[in-house]
């Protein structure tokens, strides 16, 4: 089974009513992810879904919201990085020319063994580490499948 990786956009703009056609979309994806038992993030992608859903957005979740939302993702793959993977995501963002947040994202998506990272920040259609980029947002894959 395929593994696919959501980045910290994506599973915002998944609980985002005021987000529009992004919301829509990005709601898709994690229900076709969820449903296909597909669906991976990480510590620092759940992390910063906390923050910025309950203080960042233009309607903020409430904290208990967030939390059980959080909670819910658990059933995921959940990727925790340990002091390899940090030092690994230095390496991959100096590699790629990538911020050590991004780096991060990509080590924790290859560490799952993910074929795709679904995010609006990186470059789309590249590969990284042997991950594929695609954003949910200009690639009805995002709807289908990476493999479709």
């Amino acid at each position: 089974m395929a593994v696919e990786f959501v980045d910290t956009n994506v599973l915002v703009y998944a609980y985002d009513r005021s987000a529009g056609p992004k919301n829509r979309r990005a709601a898709a994806l994690m229900e076709r992810l969820w449903s296909g038992n597909a669906g991976s993030t990480s510590i620092q992608v759940l992390q910063e879904f906390f923050v910025i859903t309950t203080r960042k957005i233009a309607r903020p979740l409430r904290p208990e919201r967030a939390r059980t939302i959080i909670g819910d993702m658990g059933a995921w793959r959940i990727h925790r990085p340990s002091i390899e993977d940090v030092l690994g995501a230095i390496e991959i963002a100096e590699k790629a020319c990538i911020s050590f947040w991004d780096g991060m994202i990509v080590r924790s998506a290859s560490a799952q063994g993910a074929t795709v990272v679904w995010s609006e920040d990186l470059q789309a259609g590249g590969k990284i580490s042997g991950v594929r980029i695609h954003n949910p947002f200009l690639d009805d894959r995002a709807l289908t499948g990476p493999g479709t």
